[in-house]
């Protein structure tokens, strides 16, 4: 019918027919043109997936229904119309359509068609390595500036600061490979102590208290700038978390503004103190881990790993500087986690691919933190080999692996305890003291009216003395001499211990002890013939007996005596006595044998060579000697201990100081820290923070808070108060924020020690974080709900009002951040007026 209906058309009009003809020949030869064109157009889009060429399609269909204004959305467009194309004799023009002209090209047009198609495919083929550098423009600013407000008079003060004191005498002690003990981790110590050995520094300078002038010889700036260039580099970590947390670059960037300019961080990171580097690889860390959601769909590519192994490093390095570094890593482990059990949800996710996911997490968090924490202290105790200042919170045998340590440990000592050995009893862990007797016996009567054994004191005395020497005895021989045959101690051996001067037995009865009425006294027995025999034999249990085959060995033996007749162990009470024990520490038994406070250990060690009381008095006045070599200890043994002295021992535990804060306290800024006071003018440096930005970070709490409660009860009753993209934004603003901070602060009210201001420090970092986010937020709400452009714009000039508020606060307090300027009385009285101020609210 067509056909009959065109035939007609070219008798009526043979001009229309030479003229179609004619543009029948134009659009064929174009088409001709085109097609390689065309082919080449498909090749390029062969590697788009299925979905997104078949999203295209529909939504091109869509399009096209809606403009022809027909269909529904998934209807086809209408067919092109026919084309017509000469036969290759020059005969009557066949019929084709532009698909067939596309799927149905000549043998010449497909052998062209596929060589373009490789020559275009060879040049699309990226290089075998691409390296690709992308400059942050926002981060590299804010770096800039951070770091000019922490340089700016990096020297001045140049006096020891606040816990310079500290820091700046462990890089001393590393200098001179001399031993030290701290009760943190020493990554960041030892990174102070590379930037003084890089300036020069010999350790010779010796920190002994606050306020005392730094020699020539100290380099100050090069020590001070590790923690300003960590410091520093939080700023923009802290804008790229926040953007990678969906908010804008203007709220990143408004956290970091709020940190530049907060007097409190930048003091803590200007100064040789420990928080900038802490805080540092803690928020970096946790940016790792949130890059590392943008490779779900990439898993085991290069960023993917990247990503998690720097994370983890990272978050490892936090501890590595300080303990409380932990709370951090242990928020970066719950984001992983909780990740984790969201693709256990992905059904596209095969069991077997779950279980690759977690060994491969699992694996890397813990053998690269594991590894890093155990290489800082490998370097730490490899570094430190000599003997030091604080040799005597360590075990014995730990003393003696120090070079020029520990007097009579090394040299010329025996091994094996014998009858007749003349022995110093340590106390192994917890308080370092000795076994102790003197001449002044238990008062008759204590205060509260009970009655003593009134027999001779027995203590433990935290000082080398004479006093500390005993000798054991076996009970079935009376000379206090080594016999021969040797009589050596074994485990289970029944003895005797015999105080050295005094010739008086160890001695238990069933006599409450004076500060520990609910154990038995400890005692040197007089006999003052009356019925109250001696009491005095106690069997040898060996702890680690399987180092010494049975045998009880000086130093490494670890024992506990047990008190015959009362079947209880020798326990150092941790009790100090009054003014008539020399306020020395309380020894007593107690039937509780398993703890650590019963566990002794003997440290200097003699044989006993004459019966004479005269002369064993002399060698035991003479018995101090240096030993000349070093007893060898494993790696792994001076790490457990010193692990376990570094948890049971803290040295940072200063009861009533006078700077001292409580948790609730930090939240008002109640109390700051006097860091440093110069000697001859009223320069000084102090620890407070913005208090604009302070409060304002609490409010932002609070507000985020009642917001989530609002809004989950609200959505509760299907009232979507936000769109579900803009609600999953808010909750993972609390999911990290919200709950670093807790983490990283409610925590203190367990812990049991003096707490200062600067511990707050990385519940800050995510307060002041929440409070850039509260802030975008509410500039979401008045946008979304008053939809007035000038409304938004009041909004935006009262967030500015209050930015330039806390740049004047940031001004008016940065004399006593930096320390160098010579203020004067009227200064000093504005500067405490808030201090002032609450110590009148406290009062009332």
């Amino acid at each position: 019918m067509d056909t009959g209906v065109r035939n007609r058309k070219n008798k009526s009009s043979p001009k229309a027919d030479k003229n179609g003809k004619n543009k029948i020949q134009e659009i064929t030869a174009s088409v001709i043109n085109n097609q390689d064109s065309l082919k080449e157009s498909i090749e390029k889009l062969k590697h788009l997936t299925e979905p997104i060429n078949r999203d295209s399609v529909c939504g091109w269909e869509s399009r096209a229904s809606s403009r022809d204004g027909k269909g529904d959305g998934e209807s086809a467009p209408d067919t092109p119309p026919p084309e017509t194309a000469p036969d290759d004799d020059g005969g009557t023009p066949a019929v084709t359509t532009e698909s067939e002209t596309i799927t149905k090209p000549s043998p010449t047009q497909k052998s062209s068609s596929r060589n373009k198609s490789k020559k275009i495919a060879s040049a699309a083929a990226p290089p075998p390595l691409e390296l690709s550098f992308n400059l942050d423009g926002m981060s590299v600013t804010l770096f800039i500036l951070s770091f000019v407000t922490r340089i700016w008079k990096l020297e001045t003060p140049r006096g020891i600061v606040f816990d310079e004191l500290h820091y700046g005498k462990y890089a001393g002690l590393y200098m001179q490979n001399t031993f030290f003990f701290d009760s943190q981790p020493p990554l960041g110590k030892q990174l102070i102590a590379l930037a003084a050995y890089l300036a020069g520094f010999d350790g010779a300078f010796k920190f002994d208290r606050i306020g005392t002038p730094y020699d020539p010889i100290v380099p100050v700036s090069a020590m001070r700038v590790v923690p300003a260039f960590f410091g520093s580099l939080l700023m923009p970590t802290v804008y790229n978390v926040l953007v990678e947390l969906g908010l804008s670059h203007y709220a990143g960037a408004l956290a970091a503004f709020l940190m530049i300019f907060d007097n409190a961080l930048l003091a803590q990171s200007r100064f040789i103190l420990m928080e900038g580097i802490l805080m540092f690889f803690g928020i970096f860390g946790l940016l790792c881990i949130l890059k590392f959601r943008r490779f779900y769909h990439q898993p085991y590519s290069i960023p993917w790993f990247t990503c998690l192994t720097v994370g983890a490093a990272s978050l490892g390095a936090c501890v590595c500087v300080r303990y409380f570094g932990i709370f951090t890593f242990l928020l970066g482990f719950g984001i992983l986690a909780r990740d984790f059990w969201m693709m256990v949800g992905d059904r596209l996710i095969s069991e077997r691919q779950l279980l690759g996911h977690f060994l491969t997490r699992a694996v890397i968090f813990i053998t690269i933190p594991v590894s890093l924490y155990i290489g800082s202290f490998y370097l730490h105790l490899s570094l430190l080999y000599k003997a030091g200042p604080n040799d005597n919170i360590m075990t014995s045998a730990f003393q003696a692996s120090l070079e020029g340590g520990l007097a009579a440990i090394v040299a010329n000592q025996p091994v094996k305890v014998l009858h007749g050995s003349q022995i110093t009893l340590r106390h192994t862990h917890g308080r370092t003291c000795w076994l102790h007797s003197h001449d002044t016996v238990y008062p008759v009567k204590y205060p509260d009216g009970r009655g003593s054994s009134h027999q001779q004191q027995v203590t433990c005395y935290s000082y080398k003395d004479v006093n500390n020497w005993w000798i054991v005895k076996k009970p079935e021989i009376e000379e206090l001499v080594v016999t021969e045959p040797q009589e050596p101690i074994k485990n289970g051996d029944i003895i005797q211990i015999v105080h050295g001067l005094t010739s008086r037995a160890l001695n238990s009865h069933d006599v409450a002890a004076a500060m520990s009425p609910h154990n038995q006294e400890v005692a040197a027995y007089i006999d003052y013939n009356v019925s109250m025999p001696a009491q005095s034999l106690w069997r040898v249990e060996i702890l680690n007996g399987e180092v010494s085959d049975g045998y009880w060995h000086a130093v490494e033996s670890q024992i506990r005596l047990i008190h015959l007749n009362s079947s209880q162990a020798l326990k150092f009470s941790g009790r100090q006595l009054p003014d008539w024990g020399f306020r020395q520490h309380e020894v007593v038994t107690d039937k509780v044998l398993d703890q650590e406070d019963t566990i002794w250990n003997v440290e200097e060690h003699r044989y006993t060579r004459t019966e004479d009381k005269k002369e064993r008095e002399k060698d035991l006045l003479r018995s101090e000697m240096i030993p000349m070599e070093r007893k060898n200890l494993t790696f792994w043994n001076k790490l457990f201990e010193l692990q376990y002295k570094m948890l049971f021992n803290n040295q940072e535990n200063v009861a009533g100081h006078m700077y001292a804060s409580e948790p609730l306290d930090w939240l008002s800024l109640k109390r700051g820290v006097a860091y440093w006071i110069s000697a001859n003018s009223n320069a000084q440096v102090h620890f407070i923070g913005n208090i604009v930005t302070w409060l304002s970070g609490t409010l932002s709490l609070v507000v985020y808070a009642s917001l989530f409660l609002v809004y989950l009860l609200r959505r509760q009753r299907a009232c979507y108060d936000l769109p579900e993209d803009a609600w999953n934004k808010f909750c993972s603003i609390g999911e990290v924020l919200g709950i670093g901070y807790a983490v990283h602060y409610f925590p203190y009210f367990l812990v049991d020690r003096t707490l200062f201001l600067h511990h707050y420090m990385p519940a800050y970092i995510f307060k002041l974080c929440m409070l850039a986010a509260m802030i975008e937020h509410g500039h979401y709400l008045v946008c979304q709900y008053f939809k007035s452009p000038r409304v938004a714009k009041v909004y935006v000039g009262a967030v500015g009002v209050w930015m330039v508020a806390i740049l004047y606060v940031f001004w008016f307090f940065a004399p006593v951040t930096y320390g160098a300027t010579d203020l004067t009385a009227d200064q000093v009285m504005k500067m405490a007026w808030r201090e002032t101020w609450d110590l009148i609210i406290h009062k009332q």
